[in-house]
């Protein structure tokens, strides 16, 4: 059961009473003031608390409190609550019965659900997510889409929508004419028998940097002028004089600073290249290379034109270098955990491009321009290109393509693409287009996220430049979570109890867990920082401390021969004696919000921060309650119930989120 959720639903049902009385009610009852109806930051206002009084009492001219007691004198809360309290100036303050908590949790411990009830009205979501480009390794740009995908994918099912994880992998197109050009003209054989996968990753990253240099070298001119134009514009403006108009001094400062800023972006991308050319330069090697495949970059085109044309040779190769990259990609997934219902690449959908566009035309949707073929949006300056003068398709035509098999095939009512937020125009268009093309009754939402950044800020890279490989990543932080697994069995008061194989499983467990959690801690939004330290610290919002708060758990039942089984079936009365217990009851019988919060606005970090709460809340049980040497056995059985549940509700909780749970730490 929502209890944020009912609680909301009784608010609207007083205020709905309170339109028909009083007509004047009606705008306000209808203006959403039901949101502000939220649980409690303080415990001493009660566990949920409804802020409306006030803003409604502007609406109809009366003093908040007297409206307060309105809504609470309409208000039918009596089998949840005790009676609502008026606080302040009109806060309307709520506290759940201790019997009605007891009888929630009671009613959870024979629930596989944990008092979780499926969806009443199941929809079908695809969650598109991960999408690597196979022709090339997974690097730390990819742990964001993967792991929030599969977040929502697994909080999708669980309660009880219809979720179709979809990888769209990008298994077609320029990267592979790269490959293939570079497997024509670069290939070291006896580095390709070794190892398939690392051998065409060397060729894609060769033949990138080579096409990558000529295309910097013809840019180079561009961001000189650029830094140029920047220097020239902060210079006039640090030198026009004061006006001694306030107001038009402090706007004269804000244009400066913009143009600093400006500037500073600009010497950055003009440093930035010049690093670029020079390495490829100070390299004998890579600068005879680039000398000698001055027209790289048109030849990789004309490889990917012949790929595309079912040229049999370039189609050969192709076939010949997916199984290795495919199984590559795959090993990580096993590692991360992470699973898809259907996999299909760019290549699935190629014969279905040249229908949409001829669609999109005899629709009247799509039009030349300029040689282009074109979509026209109004909510968006530029079109949709979906043809090039060329004649080569986009992704944009592939994406379409990808929205109308998916209609044939699932069905779904809402599509969810989980990629970063510098795609955002992409979405934006596509979304017009698709809107337009007959897909309006479906729900498409571009669930956008930030930069993963190194201690510099900027975007986490090796110390020699390099994007970060996925693969290292996790052995990274396998290999510190072994360090610090080992230590604390190390420094156990009666010796250590873990073999050699169970710190490895419980380092494999907890390193990767750190990782995701890591990640889906924060703001999808946001940018963040990397840093192993912080992710597998013991304390502190991380996945090893709410990790540590399950196995305590563990360790309390297994000290205490407690038979799990027996007492879920006893079916003891749940005791709610201390402010501690209580607590704890309360945060259980929040879970159904957390989960619900997360579906609202597509966020895995609200379920992580509801862990965080818990396992917080357990501590100060755990230091606060005697559970095996409780006064009495009533209360040992109520204190290990009370455990039960909250070991329970973190394996649930960090099972939708991608995470494993260990029975000793």
């Amino acid at each position: 059961m929502n209890i944020l959720a009912e609680i909301r639903r009784r608010f609207a049902a007083a205020l709905a009473e309170l339109a028909q009385e009083e007509p004047p009610w009606t705008a306000a009852g209808e203006s959403g003031m039901r949101d502000l109806v939220r649980q409690s930051q303080d415990a001493k206002f009660g566990d949920y608390q409804a802020n409306l009084a006030m803003p409604l009492a502007k609406q109809l001219a009366r003093p908040p409190r007297d409206v307060a007691a309105q809504i609470v004198a309409h208000l039918d809360v009596a089998d949840l609550c005790h009676e609502p309290q008026i606080a302040g100036p009109g806060f309307i303050n709520l506290t759940l019965r201790d019997d009605w908590l007891a009888a929630r949790l009671g009613a959870a411990v024979s629930d596989a659900r944990l008092g979780i009830a499926p969806a009443a009205k199941p929809r079908t979501f695809i969650v598109d997510y991960s999408a690597p480009n196979v022709a090339k390794p997974m690097h730390v740009g990819h742990i964001r889409s993967t792991v929030i995908g599969d977040s929502l994918y697994r909080t999708l099912k669980f309660l009880g929508h219809r979720a179709i994880g979809d990888n769209h992998i990008g298994d077609w197109g320029t990267q592979f004419g790269m490959i293939i050009h570079g497997y024509k003209h670069f290939l070291d054989k006896a580095a390709y028998e070794r190892s398939h996968v690392d051998e065409l990753a060397r060729l894609y990253r060769l033949v990138n940097q080579l096409v990558d240099y000529h295309e910097g070298r013809a840019r180079l001119p561009e961001l000189e002028k650029r830094v140029a134009e920047a220097e020239q514009t902060v210079a006039g403006l640090r030198a026009a004089p004061p006006t001694g108009d306030a107001k038009a001094d402090k706007k004269a400062a804000q244009i400066l600073r913009r143009a600093e800023a400006d500037l500073a972006a600009a010497k950055s991308d003009l440093a930035e290249m010049r690093r670029r050319l020079a390495a490829v330069e100070a390299d004998a090697r890579l600068a005879r290379l680039a000398r000698d495949h001055a027209g790289i970059a048109e030849a990789v085109l004309a490889e990917t034109a012949k790929l595309h044309a079912d040229d049999a040779e370039n189609l050969a190769l192709w076939r010949q270098f997916m199984p290795d990259c495919m199984a590559a990609i795959q090993h990580l997934y096993d590692r991360l955990g992470v699973r898809f219902d259907e996999t299909l690449g760019e290549s699935f959908y190629h014969d279905r491009l040249r229908k949409v566009v001829d669609d999109l035309v005899a629709k009247g949707l799509a039009r030349e321009s300029g040689g282009a073929m074109c979509v026209f949006l109004e909510e968006t300056p530029a079109p949709m290109i979906v043809q090039k003068r060329d004649g080569a398709f986009l992704y944009a035509t592939s994406d379409l393509a990808t929205i109308q098999y998916r209609q044939e095939r699932w069905q779904p009512d809402a599509l969810l693409y989980v990629v970063d937020h510098r795609q955002s125009l992409h979405f934006q268009q596509l979304f017009a287009a698709a809107r337009l093309w007959g897909y309006g009754h479906m729900e498409f939402a571009h669930i956008s996220f930030g930069t993963v950044l190194g201690d510099d800020g900027r975007p986490f890279k090796t110390r020699s430049g390099d994007t970060v490989g996925l693969e290292g990543l996790l052995d990274e932080a396998v290999e510190r979570a072994h360090a610090i697994v080992s230590a604390n069995d190390d420094a156990k008061s009666d010796g250590p109890e873990l073999t050699a194989a169970d710190r490895k499983r419980i380092a494999q467990t907890v390193g990767i867990a750190a990782l995701k959690y890591a990640d889906l801690s924060q703001n999808r939004t946001s940018d963040y920082v990397f840093s192993y330290d912080k992710m597998l610290a013991m304390n502190g919002n991380t996945a090893t401390y709410v990790q540590y708060a399950y196995a305590r758990v563990r360790s309390i039942f297994r000290r205490g021969g407690v038979d799990v089984e027996r007492l879920r079936a006893d079916a003891a009365p749940i005791l709610l004696d201390t402010p501690a217990e209580r607590a704890l009851a309360v945060a259980l019988v929040q879970f159904a919000e957390a989960l619900e919060a997360v579906l609202a606005d597509y966020r895995p970090n609200q379920l992580t921060t509801y862990l965080f709460e818990l396992a917080n809340r357990y501590s100060t049980f755990f230091d606060q309650c005697p559970v095996l040497k409780a006064p009495s056995e009533e209360l040992r059985t109520s204190r290990l119930l009370l455990c039960d549940l909250t070991a329970r509700t973190l394996a649930q909780g960090l099972a939708l989120l991608g995470i494993d749970v260990v029975e000793q730490m």
